[in-house]
């Protein structure tokens, strides 16, 4: 069924502003201008820089799964952190956000970030990614995969991708950070086979009215192979395998 609110293309013209920080250089884009990671680096700041230093120091030779990548704010510094073997796999369900991440990448001249438009999901399929609140405000980084589209809200159609079909079997991941706006039970479900592989780090957003981490699902699926709660920084805990 076709919503008159759904579109899956991306306006030709894109509106965006050059700004940087001290780990580069940044296509912010103008629509979501007010949220506040692009507030932070509109003003030369650096959003969650807690964050972004435990990553970056913690990364070791290995690579990193990050998402959702909005427009690329971890991403010079992440670049610049790993390993010259090592890659990031980053995910962007958000068409314009995505643009804007790719020509951050440039900006850099980031050659070892893998940059998917996609959402992380238990499997590989199509969905939606609501990109407007129902009073048609951009979203930015907190776009997130939806079902259903709310009345007077914007989405497009996106591809949905696990984490286990993407990252190859001869990858070990470092870290694995999501920031996916509600969806982390897909994500963590699509990256089992990769997570018992690895045994990575997790970095994972809790927003107070999403109480994912506490659940029974995280406890019998995550914590039971072997993960503890080691720190909290921002919105985010961090799980390490014991």
């Amino acid at each position: 069924m076709k919503d008159p609110a759904v579109g899956s293309e991306t306006p030709a013209v894109l509106e965006c502003k050059i700004t940087a920080n001290r780990y580069g250089t940044y296509c912010v884009p103008a629509s979501s201008a007010q949220r506040p990671a692009a507030q932070a680096v509109l003003r030369g700041q650096v959003y969650e820089k807690d964050t972004i230093a435990f990553m970056t120091a913690h990364c070791g030779d290995h690579d990193i799964v990050h998402a959702g990548t909005y427009f690329g704010d971890f991403l010079p510094a992440l670049s610049a952190a790993i390993s010259p073997d090592a890659k990031v796999w980053a995910f962007e369900p958000n068409s314009e956000s995505h643009r804007c991440a790719e020509i951050t990448m440039l900006l850099n001249r980031i050659a070892n970030v893998e940059l998917r438009h996609a959402g992380l999901g238990a499997t590989s399929s199509t969905s939606f990614v609501q990109t407007t609140n129902a009073r048609g405000r951009a979203l930015g980084g907190t776009s997130r995969i939806v079902s259903e589209v709310l009345p007077g809200a914007t989405a497009e159609s996106v591809d949905v991708v696990a984490i286990d079909d993407v990252v190859p079997a001869d990858r070990t991941v470092g870290i694995l950070q999501l920031d996916v706006e509600g969806y982390e039970r897909e994500a963590l479900t699509g990256a089992f086979a990769t997570i018992r592989r690895c045994r990575p780090i997790l970095v994972l957003e809790q927003q107070p009215s999403h109480a994912f981490l506490d659940e029974d699902w995280f406890a019998d699926n995550v914590l039971s192979i072997g993960y503890e709660l080691a720190q909290r920084m921002h919105l985010n805990r961090v799980y390490r395998p014991v």
